[in-house]
């Protein structure tokens, strides 16, 4: 191999290494319930992909979003490091409940986090909590 091509190869690596793993994992998507509005979510369920989420994407399906869950319940406090998309966020206590929707602007350190303890959250597109009428004290269901 040239010395040329094996520069450009290793440059290439080093861009495949550099793309965000939130691109490579393999998360589920499953069927998720507000009101009478189904939507299809991206389960984050371990510490890696909860720390990924979003990040790097550029794409989120208007009736997709990402559903964190916790092992307890806390105050998850998220921020936007390295996320392209505006998002609105939901958080869920242990009985299904929502007790804040939050906007969030892209690649920002603000911090979000939940008035009270809560088990879940979920990133949606910013705004479709409220085009679809949703808001705190409404119940999430993982079946109709």
């Amino acid at each position: 191999m040239s010395q040329d091509r094996r520069i450009k190869a290793i440059l290439f690596a080093l861009f495949l290494l550099s793309t965000p793993l939130a691109h490579s994992l393999d998360l589920s998507k499953i069927p998720f319930y507000i009101k009478e509005k189904e939507i299809r979510v991206e389960v984050a369920r371990t510490p890696e992909e909860r720390a990924l989420g979003l990040m790097g994407r550029k794409h989120l399906g208007k009736e997709e979003g990402m559903l964190f869950i916790f092992e307890s319940e806390g105050y998850h406090g998220f921020w936007m490091k390295n996320t392209l998309l505006p998002l609105s966020i939901a958080f869920i206590d242990k009985n299904g409940r929502i007790v804040d929707i939050k906007d969030m602007k892209p690649l920002t350190l603000d911090s979000h986090s939940p008035s009270q303890p809560v088990l879940y959250a979920l990133e949606m597109n910013k705004g479709w909590f409220s085009a679809n009428g949703i808001r705190a004290g409404d119940i999430v269901r993982f079946s109709k």
